[in-house]
């Protein structure tokens, strides 16, 4: 018997090393000063017992779960955890009806609920009762930004709080603490040194849980020494990271934060900032035939007549890309990308063609003034068609000063404003020039 109870404890469940390390207590949870310094109110409210509903909106890795767990811990209250992507209105109503059970006891619950923006809006509904009547203290964590994820009626009922990605520091102090900690590391009997450490703690990329995790693959790989210590060498922490993708979520925020930021750039005129951020989403997994087309689009948007040959060279960027494919056809986008960031920008046409649209969108259906309505037939010439229409080739500079092309109801309009910068400057000389000579014509 003393044997099977021996075997029984020799094989207790596999835990692995971040759950081991996650924290129990404020003093030992890392990061998050700004919403947990001392004096904060979240602080505050959790020494205190004081409970409200929260949301917890950050990155993987930022301690969301751990913060809910410490909050029940600190206030004594139940804590009951469901997934918005394995649970349903059916997990829903059984974690209420488990809330409503504590609750007859005289004893608050927290209803942690993992990815929340993967809920629908009936499904996020669903809790708005119970938040309402104190069945339940709801807690939210979220990767996705909650303004756009999260329906109004819950985020008037909930306090947003951001968490923000671990710096290097702060993962590597999280590193030496489970190398040191008895539930972690302490008796791997481990030695790194301190630039493998530093690497470890930067291909987390701001995430504890895969910091920890790349420490318990190290550990395991770690190679054996002649005075029986085990050596997470260089090569280990390399080979650990080397298939690691930063962080990027197609769809995400990662993903929308990741091209504003690319565009901004190329329009700001820093290219390198511009290929950086292009770098940053290659790595980090995005498909580089998104950004060609939105390279194109910046094309037309930023630079626009300004420099003309912007566009094709955009274009050829992601033809080239078609046919080399990864990683040869990226250099191509990433010459586009440098160009449109070194040249003239102008949003002239941008500008004019968002002022066309809402004129055409608030005028009606304005009929085609009759002088430049086309007259392929007798009977067309007959009613007017093309009558008195000026034909611009048989005019001084192939312009007929004076002519309109506007529906009478509206009048002359001017949309397009070229900047003075690149081709634009010579294209708003001859436009200066041209509608100089049309109020000349009608004075």
């Amino acid at each position: 018997m003393d044997d099977l109870l021996a075997g029984a404890e020799n094989n207790q469940p596999y835990r692995p090393l971040a759950d081991r390390m996650r924290p129990t207590t404020l003093d030992e949870f890392f990061g998050q000063q700004h919403v947990l310094a001392d004096g904060g109110a979240l602080r505050q409210a959790i020494e205190a017992g004081n409970l409200h509903s929260m949301v917890f909106w950050g990155p993987p890795g930022t301690g969301k779960t751990t913060l809910a767990k410490i909050i029940a811990h600190c206030s004594n209250a139940a804590f009951i955890s469901i997934s918005a992507v394995l649970s349903g209105v059916k997990d829903i109503r059984s974690a209420i009806e488990q809330a409503r059970q504590y609750r007859a006891e005289g004893r608050s619950t927290i209803l942690f609920v993992d990815e929340v923006h993967r809920f629908n809006k009936s499904q996020q509904d669903a809790f708005l009762p119970y938040v309402e009547d104190g069945t339940i203290y709801f807690v939210g964590a979220t990767t996705e930004n909650p303004s756009f994820e999260l329906n109004n009626a819950l985020l008037s009922r909930v306090k947003t709080y951001v968490l923000k990605s671990l710096p290097v520091d702060e993962i590597k102090q999280l590193l030496v603490r489970a190398l040191q900690h008895e539930a972690g590391l302490a008796n791997e009997n481990l030695v790194i040194e301190d630039a493998e450490l530093d690497a470890l703690a930067s291909i987390a990329d701001g995430d504890a849980r895969r910091a920890l995790n790349f420490l318990e693959i190290a550990a395991d790989l770690a190679e054996p020494a002649d005075d029986g210590q085990r050596v997470i060498t260089a090569a280990v922490v390399q080979d650990v990271g080397a298939h690691s993708l930063r962080r990027f979520d197609k769809g995400g925020d990662a993903f929308y934060e990741q091209i504003s930021a690319l565009h901004k750039s190329v329009r700001g005129s820093n290219p390198d900032a511009a290929l950086y951020w292009f770098a940053r989403m290659i790595d980090g997994g995005c498909d580089p035939l998104y950004v060609a087309r939105r390279v194109v689009r910046i094309a037309s948007e930023d630079i626009g007549n300004a420099d003309p040959r912007g566009l094709q060279i955009a274009l050829d960027a992601w033809q080239t890309y078609e046919r080399l494919g990864s990683p040869e056809g990226e250099l191509a986008i990433a010459q586009a990308i440098a160009y449109l960031a070194s040249t003239a920008k102008s949003n002239a046409v941008y500008m004019a063609w968002n002022e066309a649209m809402a004129d055409a969108g608030q005028s009606g259906s304005l009929e085609v003034p009759m002088h430049i309505r086309n007259a392929p037939t007798g009977l067309m010439k007959d009613m007017g068609y093309g009558k008195d229409y000026r034909y611009a080739h048989n005019e001084e500079e192939a312009f007929a000063a004076g002519e309109t092309y506007f529906p009478e109801e509206m009048g002359e309009r001017v949309y397009y404003q070229p900047v003075e910068r690149g081709l634009e400057l010579k294209i708003k000389e001859k436009l200066d020039r041209l509608r100089a000579k049309n109020s000349q014509s009608k004075e």
